[in-house]
């Protein structure tokens, strides 16, 4: 194993990225299927959505990420807290999804780190974690990291889908940032155990969809 530098702000910035194979032009984060069922349908709503995702699937996956990057949770072991975690087997397998695309990039841009426990499929925040093991990350701006991720990514999944105007979306997601803030710093606390039964309800609604725009 091979620890690469310190991650600098530019790192961290693109792994925060929506174009990411786990961002918002792939992966809705329930936003698609929200909007189908009517209970998003403005800018207001969608901020409500994203301070609700979050402070539950957000702050679970951070903490699980950071204890990864802080070597308090080894990735074999950081799998099963992650699928004790998510109930719904929709969640698990967009997760995985998530994770094989973040560590395909990875496996590109750290070739010389052993990426071996992450198995074949892991969780996003698996994959996260040994990311910022790799880049030389601290555990705490790894956690915001992923929080920022799961704001982002349904924020362009909303906006797209809601035709709404990007300077409200990035007005709501720029109020949001203090909660970011919070839940990073949260995440690094320790295990975070709690769940979302909307968000549950939600993809496991989406694989039901005709043709659906978004992955998950």
């Amino acid at each position: 194993m091979r620890n690469e530098g310190a991650a600098g702000l530019a790192t961290l910035l693109a792994l925060a990225d929506s174009r990411l194979p786990i961002g918002g032009h792939v992966h809705s984060g329930g936003v698609e299927e929200a909007v189908a069922a009517g209970l998003l349908r403005d800018a207001a709503g969608v901020e409500v959505y994203l301070r609700r995702r979050i402070t539950t699937a957000g702050l679970v996956s951070a903490s699980l990420a950071a204890a990864v990057c802080a070597g308090t949770l080894t990735p074999e072991r950081a799998e099963l807290e992650a699928d004790a975690r998510t109930p719904s087997p929709a969640a698990r397998a967009a997760s995985r999804a998530q994770g094989r695309g973040l560590l395909r990039l990875a496996k590109q841009l750290w070739p010389h780190h052993d990426w071996t426990p992450a198995g074949v499929r892991p969780h996003l925040s698996t994959v996260f974690g040994m990311v910022g093991v790799a880049c030389g990350a601290g555990a705490r701006e790894l956690a915001g990291v992923v929080v920022y991720t799961t704001l982002t990514g349904a924020a362009t999944a909303a906006q797209r889908l809601l035709a709404l105007d990007p300077a409200a979306v990035a007005a709501g997601t720029l109020r949001l940032a203090p909660v970011c803030d919070q839940v990073a710093a949260e995440a690094t606390d320790g295990l975070a155990a709690l769940s979302d039964p909307l968000q549950d309800a939600l993809s496991e609604r989406h694989l039901l969809r005709d043709m659906p725009l978004f992955a998950s």
